[in-house]
């Protein structure tokens, strides 16, 4: 072996080491919440367990199934219908509202609760306005309460429902006509073949979009704590800081986890076994279906009406809230926010794309158990609430830091005081297990344009793993990191639960402040900071919709 090849296949080696070792870091770093929950859980006791299911236990879990439930029912039926109406009809604005149907993914379900309950409160507009017109006292006529199940649930479903939209769109454009057409043959109207035949072919589709929004309710805090509805969630946060209760926090965590991850492996389960193959399959598509008068005018009323009160109406409400309130946007204060909220979602944006980056090429580079093992694991924090992994990591953090300063204190008399619980970077560690996943799949998704003779081919110049991932993988993928980077710089600036319970001392950000000003009643002025927010998420949303105007 000549000494150019040795020296080749050492660099190959030592580069291969050094990309493996960080995977498994990673990695790492995204199960050591759910094994500190999993611990800490466990160690508390059964008196900690007895007493909760005596008291709270049993009201968690029928208000968070409840809600799962009224979410999942509602997020199916407006995204499947309006992907269904958009993909498979013609009608009036079919093409505007094939993209505007993705705007609400802009707003976190807080910022929709907190509009809403100013136009709906029994001080709003309308029931204002309601008595004005009739004359009514306040006891005189029945109104729906915002601030209940009801009200939350149909918060989460107008900000959720593009997941299932964006997944079923796809599904309903990549089938075959010749299917619907065989149906249409055998005597089904168009109804009936949608019924029997589109709506099956996209169940694989449609049921991950329907976990992908239960996944996103369970973690929910913001909406569920301002409503006062008692979830797992907001028992989580309440046994932590109201109780200082740490163990009965991580047994309510530990059931939060169960039941994330009992989802994410049903979704996984019908991922990997409902699969549809058509070999004969040709390249025709379905008949769009022309409604024309009543039915057209049906078709664009179902579709605007998502679009209206899930982004145009809270925009409207929350900008004339904004110009009341006191707020003022540019200030010192304002300012310090927005800068802790840039900086938090910016640092926690490179770190989530470069830790996707190693090991998405891990798994590239030696395809085998340990990568996809390692692959699983990261991906698996998008299923676990921000709240289960905040204590799954305080947990840890906090008793390496008190072991530590203990340490110092006797040995050198010096106090280290809290080195890492009470610091940013452990916040940007939650965000990081927390956003993983998606940045994960933007980075496998362009990752698959990169042929594998590329790696040959760079192997055989010299270059190793590091090389061939500097040289060859980045420059193709800088597309889809730049769509990483974007979804989790904007997800980090909507994140409510982990900031509350991990951020450092008197740092606080956007979300927090909406949060802080919002359970004060000062509705107007959380208006200020939900708007930067939402403005902040229109950025990806925007090129959502550009792909959206293109795959058609």
């Amino acid at each position: 072996m000549s000494d150019q090849a040795f020296h080749v296949r050492q660099k190959t080696r030592d580069g291969a080491r050094a990309l493996s070792g960080l995977a498994l870091f990673v990695a790492g770093l995204c199960a050591l919440p759910m094994l500190a929950v999993l611990i800490a859980a466990l160690s508390g006791g059964t008196e900690t367990v007895q007493h909760l299911m005596e008291t709270v236990l049993g009201g968690y879990t029928r208000t968070t199934l409840a809600l799962v439930v009224l979410v999942a029912l509602g997020t199916f039926m407006i995204g499947v219908g309006a992907a269904w109406l958009v993909t498979m009809t013609r009608f009036p604005g079919a093409r505007f509202f094939e993209i505007a149907l993705v705007l609400p993914l802009a707003f976190p379900a807080y910022v929709l609760a907190y509009a809403y309950t100013h136009v709906l409160d029994h001080p709003g507009i309308v029931q204002t306005v309601l008595r004005d017109v009739t004359g009514w006292g306040p006891r005189d006529y029945w109104f729906p309460d915002i601030r209940s199940l009801g009200g939350a649930a149909a918060m989460l479903v107008l900000v959720l429902y593009p997941y299932v939209y964006l997944l079923a769109r796809a599904a309903f454009i990549q089938q075959s006509g010749t299917t619907f057409l065989a149906a249409r043959a055998l005597g089904s109207n168009p109804w009936a073949a949608f019924f029997k035949v589109s709506l099956p072919l996209a169940r694989p589709a449609i049921a991950g979009g329907v976990l992908l929004a239960v996944m996103e309710t369970i973690a929910d805090f913001g909406t569920v704590a301002y409503f006062g509805v008692q979830t797992f969630a907001t028992g989580i946060y309440t046994s932590w800081f109201s109780m200082f209760d740490r163990v009965a926090a991580a047994q309510l965590a530990l059931c939060l986890l169960s039941f994330a991850l009992l989802l994410a492996m049903l979704e996984r389960l019908q991922r990997g076994d409902a699969k549809y193959h058509d070999p004969a399959r040709q390249a025709q598509t379905v008949p769009a279906i022309v409604l024309s008068g009543w039915r057209g005018m049906a078709a664009a009323l179902l579709c605007a009406v998502p679009v209206l009160f899930g982004a145009i109406l809270p925009i409207i409400v929350l900008f004339s809230m904004g110009i009341g309130s006191e707020q003022n946007l540019l200030s010192a204060r304002y300012l310090g926010f927005i800068q802790n909220s840039a900086t938090l979602a910016s640092v926690a944006a490179v770190v989530t794309v470069l830790a996707a980056i190693s090991v998405g090429f891990f798994q590239r580079m030696r395809a085998g158990r340990t990568a996809q093992g390692a692959a699983y694991v990261a991906r698996l924090g998008y299923a676990v609430p921000g709240g289960v992994i905040a204590v799954g990591l305080m947990v840890p953090f906090a008793a390496f830091d008190n072991a530590l300063d203990a340490w110092m204190r006797a040995t050198f008399d010096v106090s280290t005081g809290l080195l890492i619980t009470g610091s940013i970077w452990l916040l940007v560690i939650a965000y990081m297990v927390r956003f993983l996943a998606a940045a994960l799949g933007a980075y496998e998704g362009g990752q698959a344009m990169v042929h594998v003779n590329m790696d040959s081919a760079s192997r055989s110049l010299g270059q190793g793993p590091v090389g061939t991932l500097r040289r060859v993988h980045l420059p193709i993928l800088a597309p889809s990191l730049l769509t990483a980077l974007l979804i989790v710089f904007v997800d980090v600036m909507k994140e409510l639960p982990a900031t509350l319970i991990m951020r450092p001392f008197n740092f606080d950000t956007l979300a927090v402040q909406a949060y802080r000003l919002a359970s004060d009643e000062r509705l107007e002025g959380a208006a200020v900071p939900s708007l930067v927010i939402v403005a902040m998420g229109l950025l990806p949303v925007i090129l959502i919709c550009r792909q959206v105007g293109r795959n058609r």
